[in-house]
């Protein structure tokens, strides 16, 4: 496994593939939300592709049981994936989901600081920064009329989205500064969808939620889409190129989620399109050629 310091073309179309699809995954957990509870939605999904997982990792013959030092680090990364969400679906309680997203969308900065102390040869630089800031600037534009003076019930929210997105970083940081980076992907993947279904499904029920409540076909749909695309495989590929690329430059690369979830939302449920959004583009995409970009030395 060759390390890299930037994406090139085939990690760069990956990751824009990546963030499409998590854009479309929105709506369908959205979708979804009509029949099924959040939480329990997030336990089912990551109790089903756990077993699509399995069923994948045995016809590959990929070892997944094996002793190799990582269980606590693994252990730990479920946790830390159960909280984030658990976080953001009650977030969404008490804050707007206009707010969330912004809120949600500080986990790139918080992976850069995270790397630059903690993975050796991932210090950030300057350009970085900006590119990150430049990013961050184009989701606010995006999202920004949902940015009016908080109540103090939508502090609380707001306030769980930060703390979750710091939870996310967490996760990435974690990974590649443990023995997790250099094990199978698979394995990393399986250590979170088993720990997070177990706690997600627990705490669901003790949250008052009401489980699975109007299975219609379009709501079964959308969580089989999440189970059997989204929580599996393309977290897989995600995890499969964390370990190769640096963290900031492939976070760098999320801002573009939320701005095609608002795409696929227009589309597909006929939501409102905010008018700045192609200067939100522009601003990303920029963001993110200047985190891609060489350092100069």
């Amino acid at each position: 496994m060759v390390k890299r310091d930037r994406l090139d073309a085939a990690a760069a179309a990956g990751m824009l593939g990546l963030a499409a699809l998590w854009g479309l995954s929105h709506v369908t957990v959205k979708v979804a939300n009509a029949g099924i509870s959040p939480a329990f939605q997030s336990g089912l999904r990551s109790a089903g592709a756990l077993a699509v997982l399995l069923g994948w990792a045995t016809l590959r013959k990929t070892p997944l049981f094996t002793r190799d030092g990582t269980l606590l680090p693994g252990v730990a990364a479920g946790l830390l994936f159960a909280a984030e969400f658990a976080l953001i679906y009650w977030a969404l309680v008490f804050t707007d989901v206009a707010r969330g997203i912004i809120f949600i969308y500080t986990a790139p900065f918080f992976v850069a600081v995270g790397a630059h102390f903690f993975v050796p040869g991932e210090r950030i630089h300057a350009s970085q920064a900006i590119g990150l800031i430049a990013a961050f600037a184009g989701i606010v534009i995006a999202f920004g009329d949902g940015l009016t003076l908080p109540s103090a019930r939508a502090l609380i929210g707001d306030t769980m989205m930060i703390v979750a997105a710091t939870l996310w970083a967490a996760t990435t940081v974690l990974i590649k500064a443990s023995k997790l980076a250099r094990i199978e992907p698979a394995k990393t993947l399986a250590y979170q969808l088993a720990v997070s279904a177990v706690a997600l499904l627990v705490l669901a029920p003790l949250a008052g939620e009401r489980g699975i409540f109007d299975p219609t076909p379009l709501v079964l749909g959308s969580l089989l889409f999440q189970i059997a695309i989204v929580a599996s495989f393309s977290y897989l590929a995600w995890f499969a190129m964390i370990r190769i690329y640096p963290a900031s430059t492939m976070h760098a690369f999320t801002f573009l989620t939320p701005l095609f979830s608002m795409i696929f939302g227009a589309w597909l449920l006929g939501e409102r399109v905010s008018p700045a959004l192609v200067l939100s583009l522009a601003l990303v995409a920029v963001g993110i050629w200047l985190v891609n970009r060489p350092r100069q030395v």
